[in-house]
């Protein structure tokens, strides 16, 4: 039962994700071929929301829901987060899913998307087997 405010939060989440069609392999398509905003409003406006509420937490020292101090470590430049990005968004653009969207698509039926799931765990599963021989 403690965990029920998280399954809430992702069902709301899962909801808002396929009300803004973000989930919509077109949208992702359209996105990465440059015919459309729609993929890049949604995503600037996260990144709007994401900054400003960083601000707010730095600012207010706000806490987490079980009173914890919320730690927002300064980031350093690592060419590793280029190419892993590169990497990332050619994944995207090819399976038209990245990780929040794969389980509102496969709730929404899309079941194709299970096979991008799993090379998703495949993918994490093998980094973390070589991560120790990578440069970071």
């Amino acid at each position: 039962m403690k965990n029920i405010k998280h399954l809430v939060v992702g069902l709301l989440f899962g909801i808002i994700l396929v009300k803004s069609e973000v989930i919509s392999w077109f949208r992702i398509q359209e996105m990465f071929r440059l015919q459309a905003f729609h993929m890049y409003g949604v995503i600037g406006s996260a990144i709007l929301v994401a900054m400003i509420s960083i601000l707010l937490i730095k600012r207010f020292q706000i806490k987490t829901i079980d009173r914890q101090t919320v730690v927002i470590p300064d980031k350093t430049f690592h060419w590793g987060n280029v190419y892993g990005g590169l990497i990332f968004g050619l994944g995207w653009a090819i399976t038209g899913a990245c990780p929040g969207p794969l389980f509102a698509q496969i709730g929404s039926g899309f079941m194709v998307i299970t096979v991008t799931l799993l090379s998703a765990v495949a993918g994490t599963w093998f980094y973390g087997l070589i991560k120790e021989k990578l440069p970071h």
